[in-house]
């Protein structure tokens, strides 16, 4: 097998046909030989019904059906481990990422002679909240991890089968998708690209917020080491002050009336607690959740080849 192009499926009823159409013809352009993967992460549409459809009438074209949705990021993950080809093209299925700029890239690599070409916007897409959010999501992910994230990425990205081997050897049940993607290494390429603006992005503020919080637990250890100083610098404060009052009252003989001050205190530090003893709870929760070992996608079946009777699948992917 030489490409196989991965993209997933969550209300993606829409796009299924014409990503499938424009996908295939821009694989033909490299090669012909190639595969289209989908995978179907759950989806409440009828994304599937489309999607095996294609399969029936494509051989090019198999489908991954999840047991139900489990995120974009483990979605992905899934249909690389599927993919069978030398190259691995992985894109959105939502068609603001060209199938077509496979094209690019795979000239790019073969010109660079790299492993990755990985698309990178010129300019964020979006209003001014998304982009200024954008840029101090990953000012704020490179501060505290050794990742050096590329700013704007996207998903769209060519891939040597050597490449996605290393990438899935990672085991983590939780995780961020583009933190893997810089730490497996290797020599990766951006290409500037001009992302479509089709639809609202999903994105939201609070979605990036626990991003963010995923990301920096995932890959640094830094909040921890920030909380140890932090409780240091505490520490020696109140010695200080402590030494400030001691000296007031015993020489100065001006004993302060103190209820203010004590509150206040009692205040800042429990609330500065509270907050520590959560971060180091988030770290707690990420290594019962590993610990436990637990598969992060399942497997309900998989559409091959037009077969009616679809191979049923119950494993780790």
């Amino acid at each position: 097998m030489k490409l196989s192009i991965v993209a997933t499926m969550y209300r993606s009823a829409e796009y299924v046909e014409p990503f499938c159409d424009r996908a295939a013809t821009a694989a033909k352009e490299i090669t012909n030989d190639f595969e289209i993967i989908l995978v179907n992460d759950g989806s409440p549409d009828d994304s599937l019904q489309r999607a095996v459809a294609q399969a029936e009438a494509d051989p090019h074209v198999t489908v991954v059906d999840l047991s139900r949705n489990f995120g974009h990021h483990k979605a992905m993950m899934t249909g690389l481990d599927y993919a069978q080809g030398d190259l691995v093209y992985l894109t959105d299925i939502d068609l603001e990422e060209l199938p077509e700029w496979m094209i690019d890239f795979h000239a790019q690599m073969q010109e660079q002679q790299c492993d990755v070409v990985f698309g990178q916007q010129a300019t964020r897409r979006g209003g001014w909240f998304e982009r200024w959010s954008g840029q101090w999501f990953y000012s704020i992910v490179n501060a505290l991890t050794d990742l050096d994230l590329p700013h704007n990425l996207v998903t769209s990205r060519l891939m040597t089968k050597r490449y996605v081997r290393a990438l899935l050897r990672f085991k983590e049940r939780e995780f961020f998708i583009a933190g893997l993607w810089q730490l497996a290494g290797f020599d990766q390429r951006p290409q500037i690209i001009h992302k479509l603006a089709g639809s609202e992005t999903t994105y939201t503020l609070r979605r990036k917020l626990n991003i963010l919080v995923q990301m920096v637990t995932s890959f640094s250890a830094a909040p921890l080491k920030l909380t140890f100083y932090f409780g240091v610098s505490i520490f020696f404060g109140a010695m200080l002050y402590t030494a400030y009052l001691v000296t007031n009252q015993l020489f100065l003989s001006n004993p302060m009336p103190g209820w203010t001050s004590v509150m206040a205190s009692v205040w800042l530090l429990g609330g500065t607690i509270i907050a520590l003893i959560g971060m180091i709870g988030i770290y707690l929760a990420k290594i019962f959740n590993e610990t436990k070992q637990r598969p992060y996608t399942i497997v309900r079946q998989v559409y091959d080849v037009g077969t009616q009777a679809p191979t049923t699948l119950d494993s780790e992917a």
